[in-house]
């Protein structure tokens, strides 16, 4: 069901003051990009507690709260025909994608867990879950074979949350689509055991801005 709800005064403050930012602009506060490889969350376990951050190629390593990730006209393409897209909307809507094979003028967005060394979890992975989306429209992850069938791995269109296994030690791209130009928050939780102790571990929430540009 699409989310539908009236931001509080903070959150819409924090959409006038980024609104105003060009692409690829940085302040004290805020980095905005727009291209480039970028993990949306790089996830590692440092001092017995998950880290997440996103991760540019350019810039290393940002805090979550500091970053905007841009969407821009170019991401724009229509829902295909194909009845296996249907989660995206009516074939022939208009729908912005951050493509799975890299575009050198989009975002090429993924999900990391490199900084995992093998043994560190149990069962060497950690989920990802996708808790809420507050945004315009729909918002979907996913994957394509090679006959560009789509394998999901988040919509909320179907409701949340939604979960993700990822194995440690990878590197993982996909399809990141909005089904409306405007602003989105997409806020993440990551979680895993420690392989020696046992401990559960968490992340807590993470929230990543995403701004879709019509």
């Amino acid at each position: 069901m699409r989310t539908r709800i009236l931001l509080t005064a903070t959150i819409a403050s924090t959409v006038a003051v980024a609104g105003a930012l060009p692409a690829n602009a940085s302040t004290a506060s805020t980095t905005v990009l727009s291209q480039g490889h970028v993990d949306v969350l790089d996830i590692a376990y440092e001092d017995g507690e998950l880290a997440v951050h996103v991760h540019d190629e350019v810039t290393g390593e940002l805090d979550p709260c500091s970053v905007v990730l841009k969407v821009k006209p170019e991401a724009r393409t229509t829902v295909p025909a194909d009845p296996a897209y249907a989660f995206l909307g009516a074939a022939g809507d208009p729908v912005w994608v951050l493509p799975q094979v890299e575009d050198p003028n989009l975002l090429f967005a993924g999900l990391a867990t490199e900084e995992i060394a093998a043994g560190q979890l149990a069962g060497d992975s950690v989920t990802i879950k996708l808790t809420s989306v507050y945004g315009p429209g729909d918002v979907s992850v996913f994957t394509t074979d090679e006959f560009g069938a789509p394998s999901i791995i988040f919509d909320e269109g179907d409701g949340l949350p939604d979960t993700h296994n990822l194995a440690a030690g990878v590197h993982q791209h996909a399809n990141w689509a909005f089904e409306a130009a405007g602003w989105y928050w997409l806020t993440f939780k990551v979680t895993a055991k420690d392989a020696f102790t046992g401990a559960h571990l968490s992340s807590g929430p993470v929230t990543i801005r995403f701004q879709v540009v019509s």
